[in-house]
C-alpha cells in the first residue's frame, strides 16, 4: 500500500487538468470534430465523456465522505492507495477499455461546454476537500466497473488518472488527424 496526502492528489489532478486545457486550446474545430477511421469518439466526445465521468465521481465521493463524517472516522489528511488499485491501474494502462453506456457522450456538447462542466465538477471537489482532509476517505467503498471496490480517496486519484489516460488518447487522435 502507498500513501499520499489529499493536498498532493489535488495538486496532481490540477496539473493534469491544466495540461489537458493547454492541449485543447491549440486545436482547430476540424481537429475536435473529426473522427478518424477505427476510432469511436471525436476529441469533443472524449472531453464530454470526461465531464460525465467526473460528475459521477464527485457524487460518489460526496456520498462516501458523508458516511465517513457520520461515522466520525477521522483522518490525518493522508490517503492510502491499495495495492489492488495500483496494480489494476498498471494493468489497464495499455489496454483500450470500453466505457459503460451510462458515461457515453450523447449530448453533443462543445469543448467549451464540457470544460465548463468540468470546472463545476472541480469546484464541487474543492468544496469536498475539507471532508477529504478531516475524515477517513478509505473506510467506505463504492464499486468501479474495472477497478472493483474503491475508496473515496482512490476515486479522487482516479479523476487524475482517467483524465491523463484520455489526454494521451486525444494526443494520439490528433496525430491521426494531421
Amino acid at each position: 500500500m502507498s500513501s499520499q496526502t489529499v493536498a498532493e492528489i489535488y495538486a496532481a489532478n490540477d496539473r493534469i487538468r491544466e495540461k489537458l486545457i493547454e492541449t485543447l486550446a491549440t486545436l482547430t474545430e476540424h481537429q475536435v470534430s473529426f473522427l478518424p477511421d477505427g476510432e469511436k469518439w471525436t476529441v469533443a466526445q472524449i472531453v464530454e465523456h470526461l465531464s460525465i465521468v467526473e460528475s459521477g465521481i464527485v457524487r460518489i465521493c460526496a456520498k462516501l465522505l458523508s458516511k465517513a463524517e457520520k461515522d466520525e472516522h477521522r483522518s490525518d489528511g493522508s490517503v492510502t492507495i491499495s495495492d489492488e488499485f495500483a496494480a489494476k491501474g498498471v494493468e489497464v494502462a495499455a489496454v483500450k477499455l470500453e466505457a459503460p453506456e451510462m458515461v457515453h457522450p450523447v449530448q453533443g456538447k462543445t469543448i467549451s461546454q464540457s470544460l465548463a462542466s468540468m470546472e463545476e465538477n472541480r469546484e464541487a471537489l474543492n468544496e469536498l476537500r475539507p471532508l477529504f482532509e478531516e475524515f477517513d476517505c478509505t473506510a467506505r467503498k463504492f464499486p468501479h466497473p474495472y477497478f472493483g471496490d474503491l475508496s473515496a480517496g482512490e476515486w479522487l486519484v482516479l479523476i487524475g488518472g482517467h483524465k491523463a489516460r484520455h489526454s494521451k488518447q486525444i494526443k494520439n487522435l490528433i496525430g491521426k488527424i494531421g
